[in-house]
């Protein structure tokens, strides 16, 4: 049982790296078929490609984010950006383009635990009220170098 409670949490990362990465590549090389979406999907699918910037944007966070959780590295800051990109997966799923449910659960299902296994490192984020943190030595002040005059 502690085997799997070791190894868990590194699945789940693996599992939400690898499809953020995959999906977030593909939003700059364009290898998955993707079908032409009507209505509301297609219309906020074209108004994020129109923007110039947007789609690039969240694909960027998506390659980033995957990225991370792949090496490892800065797992809950990739968590933290890929929550926002997560709701709108979420929300585009369930009222734009119903459907694609496995994959949605698995991604929602993936954050939630991944963010509860690090969930010491969401703690100070999640605190009512904190103070800066306020160097214990004043600032060394540039010296002004004369010229002769």
């Amino acid at each position: 049982m502690k085997a799997i409670l070791r190894i868990l949490p590194v699945a789940a990362r693996i599992v939400l790296g690898l499809i953020f990465l995959v999906f977030g590549l593909n939003g700059f090389l364009h290898f998955l078929p993707q079908p032409p979406m009507a209505g509301p999907a297609g219309a906020l699918l074209g108004a994020l490609a129109a923007s110039g910037y947007l789609f690039f944007l969240v694909s960027g966070t998506q390659v980033l984010s995957g990225a991370l959780l792949l090496s490892g590295l800065f797992v809950p800051l990739a968590l933290a950006l890929l929550a926002p990109v997560i709701v709108n997966i979420v929300a585009f799923h369930l009222f734009l383009a119903p459907g694609n449910y496995v994959v949605v659960s698995l991604v929602l299902v993936s954050e939630f635990y991944l963010a509860w296994a690090y969930r010491d490192a969401f703690a100070p984020m999640l605190q009512a009220r904190t103070s800066p943190h306020i160097a214990a030595a004043p600032m060394p002040q540039p010296k002004l170098i004369h010229a002769p005059a």
